[in-house]
């Protein structure tokens, strides 16, 4: 009977105050787990060129970079940030791919690449993505900035205000082409652009196109042949823009994947159009061969102890997808761990985090995730304590 009451007394106390327990480093915070574990960035590549910089697109690690800051002339690089505004208005509604635009007589006008609208000449909105996309086309690129804000002027105040929304800092639009005959301020920077094109690889409409070689517009009469020469001899390669004047040299945002790894490499300021090809080649080779991208899906992390439920045991799962780049030589060197208090204590609601999955390098970290409650815990009623301990003094 002594034994009987000591139980109940404890499952009472329990059940009255047992408070939440959390894993102490369920609390900490992402960058308290970030880069302990930094694959190796020193190298030194002769690109001669004056920016560049190379990026892993899921994660934006950077992997190399040269003079990545340096405010530049773009030339139609500056495309990237006025397909991603084109992009985001398809996604989100406010124009459609089959809207069918009217070309104006300033669209019209542009010098350039182009595609030779004329003024008054009808094309969908996806037609001209694809022109923009795939031929560079200066007209095109315009009247899509036209239909979407009524006049490039109001476009490019939208591109300036992306630019901020992005954080980018060495970025400043003055057209939606990247002409720059007449500019006094039009500059982006490698690191920048890089950020843009990482954005813009996340709409299919763009993508659709930036991998395309060869296409064809007004029924097959007008032939598109893509200004990214990469397209067709670097395998893998997805885009993404190239640009050229006399006074930003030769340009592109390169992007290409292999596997489930895939990289930017812009390069900006470069003599030729063959020199900014090899260097972006370059960049892409050596980002290939000493990087990967580790994936772990999301999966069941078992069950975790409880305190004051009704339940003694409650599954637990690490809902992410943990993305991290890490060496090549790595990749398949990577453990995963678990860092869980002994018990929770009810109530918990689920979706709560009770702790982390660790990833690691040897002894070295290179990220975290959370793990989560996959249900409600309910808190055992006082009733249920009662009955629980009266049945288990008889079965006893």
């Amino acid at each position: 009977m002594k034994k009987t009451i000591s139980l109940f007394l404890a499952m009472l106390f329990i059940s009255i105050a047992a408070v939440p327990i959390y894993a102490e480093n369920a609390q900490k915070t992402e960058a308290e787990y970030w880069d302990v574990y930094v694959p190796s960035t020193d190298a030194e590549l002769d690109l001669g060129v004056k920016s560049a910089i190379l990026v892993e697109a899921k994660t934006g690690k950077v992997l190399y970079e040269h003079n990545a800051h340096e405010p530049l002339a773009p030339a139609s690089v500056t495309k990237t940030m006025t397909l991603l505004l084109v992009a985001e208005a398809v996604a989100s509604g406010q124009i459609s791919p089959s809207d069918e635009v009217i070309i104006s007589e300033y669209a019209a006008s542009m010098g350039g690449s182009q595609v030779f609208l004329k003024e008054g000449e009808a094309m969908s909105v996806e037609e001209l993505i694809k022109c923009t996309v795939i031929a560079s086309a200066n007209d095109a690129a315009v009247a899509l900035a036209e239909h979407i804000s009524g006049n490039e002027r109001s476009f490019v105040s939208a591109m300036n205000e992306k630019a901020k929304a992005l954080g980018l800092k060495g970025s400043v639009f003055e057209n939606t082409t990247g002409l720059d005959d007449d500019v006094t301020e039009h500059t982006m920077c490698a690191s920048d652009i890089a950020t843009i094109s990482r954005e813009l690889l996340k709409h299919g409409i763009i993508t659709k196109y930036s991998s395309v070689w060869q296409d064809s517009i007004r029924n097959g009469e007008f032939t598109l042949t893509n200004t990214n020469r990469l397209v067709r001899y670097y395998e893998g390669c997805t885009g993404l823009k190239t640009g050229s004047t006399d006074k930003a040299g030769f340009c592109v945002s390169a992007s290409a994947k292999k596997g489930n790894t895939e990289l930017i490499a812009v390069i900006m300021g470069a003599e030729t159009g063959s020199a900014r090809n090899e260097a972006a080649r370059g960049l892409l080779d050596f980002g290939f061969s000493n990087y990967a991208l580790y994936k772990c899906a999301p999966h069941d992390a078992g069950l975790i102890k409880t305190m004051g439920a009704k339940v003694k045991d409650a599954p637990i799962t690490a809902p992410d997808t943990f993305f991290a780049v890490v060496n090549k030589a790595d990749l398949n060197k990577v453990s995963v761990s678990y860092e869980l208090p002994d018990k929770i204590c009810a109530p918990l609601s689920s979706g709560t985090c009770v702790g982390r999955v660790i990833y690691k390098v040897g002894d070295k970290i290179i990220g975290s995730s959370a793990v989560i409650l996959k249900e409600d815990i309910e808190k055992i009623s006082f009733i249920n304590v009662f009955f629980n301990t009266l049945l288990s003094s008889f079965t006893e």
